[in-house]
């Protein structure tokens, strides 16, 4: 992939900018969806909770479909481009505390572009 930063850019106007998919798909959906998975919950805790914080260098939103709802709820966290899945307020609340406030990455929530649910890991090789 190439760089996608040149010289003269502006400074980013955020340090972080998180993307928190919201996407809500009828219940039958085979992929599901985030919001039936408790996204809205989690994204509104985020942005509360970064508020609480005085987190002002970073900003945290909902977003569409980001095509990795049968993972979800999912969210990217830019400029590094890390996804995660998260499935409760406490993991909402580490990736707040380790990946925003100290810079590391929450591993055990890391999505990788490989990822695919159990089931579909399952049809995939045929079982």
């Amino acid at each position: 992939m190439t760089n996608r930063f040149c010289e003269g850019d502006p400074a980013p106007y955020y340090e972080a900018h998180v993307f928190c998919c919201v996407n809500e798909r009828p219940a039958d959906h085979p992929r599901g969806c985030c919001k039936s998975r408790g996204a809205e919950k989690l994204r509104n805790y985020m942005k509360a909770r970064a508020k609480e914080l005085g987190l002002d260098a970073l900003r945290i939103n909902q977003s569409g479909c980001l095509d990795r709802c049968e993972l979800g709820p999912t969210l990217v966290i830019y400029p590094e481009g890390i996804w995660y899945a998260m499935h409760s307020i406490e993991d909402a609340e580490e990736i707040i505390q380790r990946h925003l406030i100290k810079g590391e990455r929450v591993a055990r929530l890391m999505l990788q572009p490989e990822d695919k649910r159990p089931e579909d890991r399952r049809l995939l090789a045929g079982e």
